[in-house]
């Protein structure tokens, strides 16, 4: 999964940019942008770096044919438009009818599988389904790159190489195990890949075969990418039995500095600062602590978050996305 910001958002957040096809490699006698050598001595470092790690040659030979650095990934890479959008513009952009039908038909589609994979990891299923609808629009769009050309480019080129050089042999170490072939490995310019945008390290980290065919397969199997999605979020904390969050009104003002994921109070406690329910009623559950976020401030939407919230958060960094995810899911069911 690719790094967002919580007010400054690209919109390829929520799945609006189109697919973008690789671009034409540019010659072998390229070089890094840090000064090393040709991208052809490069990949040889790669190769015996993966060997290390037992990826077998075969594997290596097919997904290491790479003429020289993707000149598309490049482009993506360095003009990246982002967009600073109101939590309205977000929303309206983002949490579409289209897609609240969407999810509500997907999650009837799939309810009993979503039964079972709620039964083993207690994650709410419309959350799972929230997530999937954000990150690659129901399973329509997991990008068109070749995952490993995208990576050793950004590896080679030097804007953090580090960080990218860690995830390619990551993505070898997957092709070495046998669970997709170099040509399937597809995903985002960014190297997320699949149906939930998994980094190669999240999918070591995440990635479940659920169905048992011996294959973690995030790219066409539904039962695994539910599982994974919903193995995420068990393991970023979330609690069984509680909700994510919901959208609450105010009878008064708050304060700015009294709201974010930071300031929890008791729901009894929130009541008597003047927030209710959606519906202007009281909280069933006064003794129960969340927090208050105003994401355009006091004029615009409210919503009372709980310890799920973070939960979805450390799936993608950002208010607005979490309340999305939220939100579509609710629509689900």
């Amino acid at each position: 999964m690719t790094t967002r910001r919580t007010a400054t958002l690209m919109l390829a957040t929520a799945g609006v940019w189109p697919l973008m096809r690789p671009g034409v490699s540019v010659a072998k006698t390229t070089r890094s942008a840090s000064g090393g050598g040709s991208y052809a001595h490069f990949l040889d470092t790669i190769r015996v770096e993966a060997r290390h790690h037992g990826v077998p040659d075969r594997v290596l030979d097919e997904a290491l044919d790479l003429s020289g650095p993707n000149t598309r990934v490049l482009q993506l890479d360095r003009h990246q438009p982002e967009f600073t959008l109101t939590w309205a513009q977000y929303r309206d952009r983002v949490i579409t009818k289209g897609r609240q039908e969407d999810a509500a038909r997907n999650f009837a589609a799939e309810r009993q599988l979503l039964t079972g994979i709620w039964e083993r990891y207690k994650v709410d299923p419309r959350v799972v389904v929230g997530i999937w609808g954000l990150e690659s629009n129901f399973g329509g769009r997991m990008g068109s790159f070749n995952v490993v050309d995208a990576l050793a480019t950004l590896a080679f080129d030097g804007r953090r190489a580090s960080f990218f050089h860690s995830e390619l042999l990551t993505a070898l170490r997957i092709l070495g195990s046998g669970d997709v072939a170099p040509s399937r490995m597809i995903g985002s310019y960014a190297g997320a890949m699949g149906q939930p945008q998994f980094m190669p390290s999240a999918y070591l980290r995440f990635a479940v075969d659920y169905d048992g065919d011996g294959r973690r397969d995030i790219w066409t199997s539904r039962s695994d990418v539910f599982a994974s999605i919903a193995n995420y979020l068990s393991k970023s904390g979330w609690v069984s039995g509680e909700p994510w969050g919901q959208q609450v009104t105010l009878t008064r003002p708050i304060e700015a500095a009294e709201t974010g994921r930071q300031n929890v109070r008791t729901l009894g406690a929130w009541e008597a600062a003047g927030v209710r329910r959606q519906d202007g009623g009281r909280f069933s559950r006064p003794d129960v602590a969340g927090a208050l976020l105003l994401p355009d401030g006091s004029n615009g939407d409210a919503f009372m978050v709980y310890r799920n919230f973070n939960a979805i958060r450390r799936y993608n960094p950002s208010d607005f996305y979490a309340l999305a995810v939220g939100l579509i899911g609710s629509s689900a069911a």
